[in-house]
Formats: structure tokens, C-alpha cells, sequence
């Protein structure tokens, strides 16, 4: 009876380290995880799960989350290095990796109104964001929009491919961090030249990568050439055939890989508070590689 209950036992431990849950949401993109709690240490077996997950599916969702702000540093860490944000607005005492997410009858804007992939201005932008959050709002507003730029690349056409590609742009933080809008000083504000069509240094496959809220120009083109050609490219990124949109209840997580995924909030939630705590993994040098 006894070696029955451990030979259970056994098989009940097994099962749990290998065990998540992985539903597709859209064709596209996205996926909910089951079946796993982030707050505790994870197993081997779960961290590639919960990787190639986010390989394969570019941002996966986690509801009814329990997680201290060491918690969610300990897991996100996993990934690579944590990123230190240019310019907070609402940092937290003594956890720079944190940013944090705070939004209430006071605001007059919120963080991510445009589409935009996360810090794209940097020359080694963020490989990927945790957003986990604590308050909804009491309309049940505030969802997040995520577009594929997998998706989007892979419905241009072959000319227009050939075109972009070789084309680079440049990624400027001056709108989202300027004007007052962030304690960096206008001297620090971050910019960069990338790649129109980035190649993910882990899946090789080609996404488009150039975002509203980051995007100077291409520096190939004339300015006027270069508005024709992002006005149509932000357009195109932003179709509904390649997002995902999540409705966030209290203690959900989002976690989305910045290199393939643009994201957008939705405040349609004023005057009511919304609130939580991201963290963003650091990235490398974006490349093209045919």
C-alpha cells in the first residue's frame, strides 16, 4: 500500500512539472496559459514550455496570478537581463527594473496609447515585457491590442518585400519621453537606426518593424517618400486579421515579445483606476538576414 501511494505520488509530480495548458486564441497570435503558478519556482520542463510558448505563439496570457514584485522578477529574469526604463513616470522605490503602471480620475494621458513595440528606440530594444496587472477598472475597460508583425509582414507582397528589405529607419524617443512627458532630460533621450524588416534572432523568421510611436523615417528615402511609405505600413500593421485582444480581470499577466509583437492599450476607462507593475527583458541589436 504504501510503495501504491508513492509510485502515485511519483506520477502526480511528474505530471505537474510537465503540465501546461497552451490555448490558442487567434490564428495570428496569442495564447492563455494554464495550469502554472508564476509566483513559485517553476521547473526546467515548465520555463521551455513557457518559452517556446511565447516563440510560438509571440505573447501568452496568465489569469489569477499571485506574485510579490521579487516574484515577478525572479521569473521574468529567466529570460535574459532586465531593462532599466529611460524615463518612469511612476517608478517604485527601490526596484528600478519595475515600471509602474498607474492610471486614475487625475491622468490626463496613459503610457501606450499608440501602437508601438516597447522601447524600439534604443539600439538594443527590449526582447520582452511582462505587464501584470493588480486593479481593472470599475467599466471593465482597458483592454490590450496586439498585433503580429510576423503576420504582417508575411501578407506584403514579394515586390514590396524585396523593396523593404535593406531599408532601415530610425527610432526616436523623442515624442514619448520629451515635451515633459518623462523626467529624462532632453539630452538622454534615446534613438536608433534598425532594420524596416527585423529577423527574430531565435525563431529566424521576418516581421515588420517599424512602429507610430517610435518612427522617425527611413533613412533611404526623401521625407516624403519615407511618410507615404510608413503611413501605409502602420496601416497595414494595424489590420484586425493579425491581433489578439485580452481583457484584463485583477492579477492577469500579459507577456509579449517585442521583437515580433506591437501592442496598444485601449483607455476607454477615464475616470477609473487602472494599475499594475511591468517589467521588460533587454534585448540585442536588431539584424536582416535574408
Amino acid at each position: 500500500m504504501i510503495m501504491e501511494r508513492f509510485d502515485f505520488l511519483v506520477r502526480s509530480c511528474k505530471l505537474a512539472d510537465t503540465l501546461i495548458d497552451v490555448q490558442k486564441l487567434t490564428p495570428s497570435i496569442g495564447a492563455e496559459i494554464f495550469g502554472v503558478d508564476l509566483g513559485a519556482e517553476i521547473s526546467a520542463r515548465q520555463f521551455q514550455a513557457i518559452h517556446q510558448a511565447l516563440l510560438d505563439h509571440q505573447v501568452i496570457f496568465f489569469r489569477d496570478q499571485k506574485m510579490s514584485v521579487d516574484q515577478q522578477k525572479a521569473f521574468v529574469r529567466q529570460f535574459g537581463e532586465l531593462h532599466i526604463h529611460p524615463g518612469p513616470r511612476f517608478p517604485i522605490d527601490g526596484h528600478p527594473e519595475i515600471l509602474g503602471i498607474w492610471a486614475d480620475e487625475n491622468s490626463k494621458r496613459v503610457s501606450g496609447e499608440e501602437w508601438h513595440s516597447d522601447v524600439s528606440c534604443e539600439p538594443k530594444p527590449a526582447m520582452a515585457s511582462m505587464l501584470y496587472i493588480h486593479e481593472v477598472p470599475k467599466n471593465d475597460g482597458g483592454d490590450t491590442l496586439f498585433a503580429s508583425m510576423y503576420a504582417a509582414f508575411e501578407a506584403l507582397s514579394d515586390p514590396f518585400k524585396r523593396f523593404l528589405s535593406g531599408l532601415t529607419a530610425l527610432h526616436t524617443g523623442a515624442a514619448a519621453y520629451g515635451g515633459g512627458r518623462s523626467p529624462i532630460a532632453a539630452t538622454n533621450i534615446p534613438s536608433a537606426e534598425h532594420p524596416v524588416i527585423r529577423t527574430h534572432p531565435e525563431t529566424g523568421r521576418q516581421a515588420l518593424y517599424v512602429n507610430r510611436y517610435f518612427t522617425s523615417h527611413i533613412a533611404q528615402l526623401s521625407r516624403s517618400e519615407s511618410n507615404a511609405v510608413l503611413e501605409y505600413l502602420y496601416g497595414h500593421a494595424e489590420k484586425v486579421e493579425f491581433q489578439c485582444r485580452f481583457k484584463w480581470r485583477a492579477n492577469s499577466v500579459a507577456f509579449w515579445d517585442n521583437r515580433c509583437v506591437q501592442h496598444k492599450v485601449i483607455w476607454d476607462y477615464f475616470p477609473y483606476r487602472r494599475n499594475g507593475h511591468r517589467i521588460t527583458v533587454s534585448g540585442d541589436r536588431p539584424f536582416h538576414q535574408i
